[in-house]
């Protein structure tokens, strides 16, 4: 039999060491120059945006797209998966641009951490429903599944919205390509010409 302790610090060990592992990723990710975030970001569905919209601005009439249109629009579970990787690089992109614009850089660094919670918690109850499912069917995951899917894609478009007006109003000539590469641009606004 193997003593209770043996078990407890093994566990401990395994806790300490995934810490000091992500710890030691973000700081890497920090260090990256932008031209290599960028390039570290994995293409997602353009239907996050339609579904993130409506999931964040609700209309009168709620029902919004299927559940197996969503799954099958993001990918599956492999869609889940870059979103849950991608949420490091977007707030490695926004402690980027506290380069140039400090305050709101760590403000909204920040608020992305807290969707990033969000978002880990969301994807993490995504793929345990997906995975221990009984039925197999569409690959949609069951019960409040559905609801943690919409969580999670309305949870990284804020997170894409956010970024991307930081570098709107912070950083006007790297949003563009920025804009380009999430695929989710706001429209820049039209200079007035006086006449």
């Amino acid at each position: 039999m193997v003593p209770v302790t043996l078990i407890f610090w093994s566990v401990i060990g395994v806790l300490v060491s995934r810490y000091f592992y992500r710890h030691l990723a973000a700081w890497q990710l920090y260090r990256r120059d932008w031209n290599d975030l960028l390039g570290k970001l994995q293409p997602i569905s353009l239907a996050v945006t339609t579904i993130g919209d409506e999931y964040l601005n609700p209309t009168p009439h709620q029902l919004g797209p299927e559940p197996v249109d969503i799954w099958r629009s993001l990918g599956g579970l492999e869609g889940i998966r870059r979103m849950r990787r991608n949420a490091r690089i977007l707030i490695a992109l926004a402690a980027y641009a506290q380069r140039w614009n400090f305050t709101e850089g760590v403000i909204v660094k920040e608020r992305m951490r807290q969707d990033a919670l969000h978002l880990q918690r969301a994807t993490l109850q995504v793929i345990l429903r997906t995975v221990f499912r009984a039925s197999r069917d569409a690959g949609v995951p069951p019960g409040r599944g559905v609801f943690y899917l919409h969580d999670a894609v309305g949870t990284y478009h804020l997170m894409t919205k956010r970024l991307l007006l930081l570098y709107r109003t912070s950083h006007a000539g790297l949003y563009p390509r920025l804009a380009e590469v999430l695929g989710d641009g706001l429209p820049l606004p039209v200079a007035k010409v006086r006449s």
